[in-house]
């Protein structure tokens, strides 16, 4: 029972919001993003490389306690998930870019989270860890949860695409209060905030929110540069800046057994739904162009 959000609930909300987002979708959505793969290597490329070369450099130059150094690693480490997916759906980004590099980055974090965390622990802490990921339970969780849903819905979108438009509307206030509450069990429930104090949250919740806002800016900047189309552009500020709370607490705290290193991703999941959304919003009102850019 301790962990009920976390193995039951969590999944099954994913599932049902994956879904759900999977009702705006079409078949040549998905189409278009391997057709122009262009916005999708920006995004995977900014994600592996970009957002742990800002969460290094925010943790070599802060003085945080080393242990919360390493947690904003894990934070970086970690692919964004449904969160992410959800934003850009409730503003209307690119919901197929934003789904398939969840679902790409899921895999090659397999590999990339144990070596970013490894040399993290060395370089901060001087510590080793043997860190290993499930690569079965993974994958299954990965064609569960994102991309069975997806294609689901896509397939009810095609076969009753009224029924899909009449949902769109009301899926937009039910399924961010969904994730919401599931995950707020998953973090003060499952995980507990027993240990944690006011005093870390004011020494964490400022770095957080740079790594948070940073990342969002680089991807951003990124993406104008190489002048992918606005709708990409602005997935990709999304898709860097949040990143998967509830993995990174998983890391932190199962894999490498610190629940003080947990404390980073815990706070950094208290708000960052909410920093993102309005970033997005901001940028949507004051630089959103749908014409501008390139063709991927």
């Amino acid at each position: 029972m301790q962990s009920v959000f976390s193995d039951y609930f969590l999944p099954a909300t994913l599932a049902i919001i994956t879904l759900g987002m999977g009702l705006s979708l079409t078949d040549k959505d998905f189409r278009n993003i391997f057709v122009h793969p262009r916005a999708v290597i920006t995004g995977l490329a900014s994600q592996m490389i970009l957002l742990p070369v800002i969460a290094f450099g925010i943790a070599s130059l802060v003085g945080l306690d080393p242990v919360f150094k390493v947690g904003l690693m894990v934070i970086a480490a970690c692919p964004g998930g449904a969160t992410s997916n959800l934003i850009t759906y409730l503003l209307k980004g690119n919901v197929a870019l934003s789904i398939s590099l969840t679902a790409i980055n899921s895999l090659i974090t397999l590999l990339t989270i144990p070596v970013i965390v490894s040399l993290s622990l060395e370089f901060f802490i001087h510590q080793e860890a043997d860190i290993h990921l499930n690569v079965v339970d993974t994958i299954i969780k990965l064609i569960l949860i994102t991309i069975l849903p997806a294609y689901a819905g896509t397939r009810i979108r095609k076969r009753m695409p009224r029924f899909a438009d009449s949902l769109e509307r009301p899926l937009r206030i039910i399924l961010p209060v969904l994730l919401f509450l599931i995950f707020a069990g998953v973090i003060f429930i499952d995980q507990g905030t027993s240990s944690a104090t006011i005093r870390d949250f004011i020494n964490i919740f400022p770095y957080a929110l740079l790594l948070n806002v940073a990342a969002m800016g680089a991807g951003l900047l990124v993406g104008r540069a190489l002048r992918l189309k606005s709708i990409n552009q602005f997935t990709i500020t999304i898709e860097v800046g949040l990143q998967n709370s509830a993995l990174a607490i998983f890391v932190a705290s199962t894999q490498l057994d610190n629940p003080s290193m947990a404390l980073v991703p815990v706070v950094y999941g208290s708000f960052t739904f909410f920093s993102t959304l309005f970033f997005g919003w901001i940028v949507k009102k004051l630089a959103w162009n749908p014409r501008r850019g390139a063709k991927d």
